[in-house]
């Protein structure tokens, strides 16, 4: 039999193809699950299936050279004294300093401020170059408590209590020992070098009941200043959202499983919590029911890689939207420069995801001191600040189209599915009807 007939002979198991096969194989040598960094692989439905019907004569389009359409937005108006200001709705997520090196952080509190947005630090606690750097800076206040004290509290402008991620819902965060450097373990009262993971629940708390009286105690420490965010993972979204309302939140993060994760387990990225698409309507439906959308911000992140992904973000209700892999992308992440030495790692430029290992070329996901001089955080800020710009831009023109002098005025009245589960999911019409399914007959 010749090659050409031998090849065309053999079928690929569905159930079990290669990448299957060899991730069996691989488990049985090691006896070790695969953890990983980046986001979900898998396809689902997200917001590339929807579509937006620009106006034409049943609608009137905005000039965009003479037409302002605005971006700003305020966070924080529920019970905070004093509520952030953003120019745009797209934020920064957390990344903490240790899965991410102090110049990367730095960069992006340099570019978030040049387009007058906020940045995150993540877990581990508050650097100076992120304070330093950062206009608007929010502070996540996670399970593990690694890093924090009460006078980084008050010196951030608002807190973020992290009850989960949309990567790994239900599962606490990962940082191995190659990236727990001397001042990591200084930062988080740990030893250096030895792997530490963070607990999935924070240890004082056991409810929404609990979490109010945290949210209170919050809020003594800073005076009732800081907008205080309860961050989620997408999951049971309409009850989380009901239930952090009840709580006291001034704002709400919903995280879909597209979002990134420094690193943990292949099998929570790819298969716990839900899309971003279903998760921001549900979140929409709970604060609409309790009187509250607008009232509570709602931020959804998990996946938002361009101006399109924003404007149908806020069209379906949200009020901003946070980045986090796109992020990092732009500050020169997985870049082909750098080529040669993923390929030395086994990987390639575009695929890179072993985040954990600490051994990232462009020095942004490291904590190699060699590696991280390689990235000038300066240079990165610049092209975040850029990325930024053409994400609002993307999203003012798209508005501007739909006739919105305001991003916010976007609506899904404005928006068309191109499948079944998309219009499901995000209760908009399928394309040239005026069918919902679940909503308009069968």
């Amino acid at each position: 039999m010749s090659e050409e007939n031998f090849n065309s002979w053999l079928k690929e198991s569905a159930t079990f193809p290669r990448h299957v096969i060899a991730e069996i194989q691989r488990a049985a040598k090691t006896g070790l699950y695969d953890i990983r960094g980046y986001g979900a692989k898998r396809h689902v439905p997200s917001f590339d299936d929807l579509l937006f019907l620009g106006a034409s004569m049943s609608r009137y389009p905005l000039e965009g050279y003479r037409e302002k359409c605005e971006t700003n937005v305020t966070i924080g108006t529920r019970f905070a004294k004093k509520p952030i200001e953003l120019d745009i709705p797209i934020t920064i997520a957390g990344m903490s300093f240790g899965a991410l090196s102090a110049q990367a952080k730095e960069a992006l509190g340099r570019g978030a401020s040049e387009v007058g947005t906020s940045t995150t630090t993540g877990d581990g606690g508050m650097t100076p170059e992120e304070r330093g750097h950062s206009s608007k800076l929010i502070y996540q206040l996670l399970p593990s408590r690694y890093g924090m004290n009460p006078d980084d509290l008050r010196k951030a402008d608002a807190i973020e209590v992290v009850i989960g991620q949309g990567a790994k819902p239900g599962g606490g965060g990962m940082l191995l020992g190659q990236k727990i450097s001397e001042r990591v373990a200084d930062m988080r009262d740990l030893p250096q070098g030895i792997d530490q993971r963070s607990a999935c629940r924070h240890p004082d708390w056991t409810g929404p009941d609990d979490l109010e009286i945290k949210i209170l105690e919050l809020r003594e420490i800073t005076d009732w200043q800081k907008p205080i965010y309860i961050k989620v993972g997408a999951t049971r979204t309409y009850y989380d959202t009901k239930l952090a309302v009840k709580a006291g939140a001034d704002a709400i993060v919903v995280d879909g499983m597209q979002g990134g994760t420094a690193a943990t387990q292949d099998v929570f990225i790819e298969h716990v919590g839900i899309p971003i698409l279903p998760a921001v309507r549900l979140a929409v439906e709970a604060l609409t029911e309790m009187d509250m959308h607008r009232k509570v911000q709602l931020i959804v992140s998990g996946g938002i890689r361009s101006g399109a992904d924003v404007a149908k973000a806020l069209a379906l209700g949200a009020d901003a939207v946070a980045i986090g892999v796109a992020a990092l992308i732009a500050l020169g992440d997985n870049s082909p420069e750098h080529e040669n030495e993923y390929r030395n790692l086994g990987t390639s430029a575009g695929y890179y995801d072993d985040y954990q290992d600490g051994k990232d070329p462009a020095g942004i996901t490291t904590q190699d001191d060699q590696l991280a001089k390689r990235f000038d955080p300066v240079q990165g800020g610049r092209k975040l600040a850029n990325y930024l710009r053409v994400l609002t831009l993307e999203t003012q023109t798209l508005a501007r189209a739909c006739g919105k002098n305001h991003v916010h005025n976007l609506e899904p009245e404005d928006m068309v599915a191109l499948t079944l589960e998309a219009a499901a999911m995000a209760k908009v019409p399928l394309a040239g009807t005026n069918w919902i399914p679940g909503i308009n007959g069968m």
